[in-house]
């Protein structure tokens, strides 16, 4: 089993994950893939959380936690495996995503009460940010 199998379904809550795109990374994706897993047109990391949003700022030149917010304003669909999603504004590229996972809590219900909640962001080459959660182990 992967990092990406492990935080998708929902076992490492500590680490967030990062999808960016090859056409959004300078130069070839290949280096970057050495630190996580190659997806078709990107490559996926899970890191320890701290770290991972200090790579996120460095990728993008975006706050991990504040672009998260901005995201949550528009709903969106993003790939189950975080390899990209479909933009609720164009049929552009998602150049990035940022996800992490969330313990299962029953005392917040709703999602939450039914298992580890993937709350995953995702950025268009449009510029459009959107957000779609889900329960980890919902294959939907």
């Amino acid at each position: 089993m992967t990092k990406r199998d492990e935080f998708l379904a929902g076992e490492r809550p500590e680490d967030v994950a990062l999808y960016l795109a090859d056409s959004f990374v300078d130069g070839d994706g290949e280096g970057l893939a050495k630190h996580g897993e190659a997806v078709e047109n990107g490559t996926v990391l899970v890191v320890e959380g701290e770290q991972g949003r200090s790579v996120f700022n460095t990728a993008t030149g975006m706050d991990a936690m504040g672009f998260a917010k901005q995201a949550m304003g528009t709903e969106g669909t993003i790939d189950r495996g975080l390899a990209g999603g479909e933009c609720p504004d164009c049929d552009g590229e998602v150049r990035f995503v940022f996800a992490f996972a969330e313990e299962q809590n029953e005392d917040v219900g709703g999602l939450y009460a039914e298992g580890s909640v993937i709350h995953a962001y995702a950025h268009c080459e449009c510029g459009t940010s959107f957000a779609e959660k889900w329960v980890a182990d919902d294959a939907e």
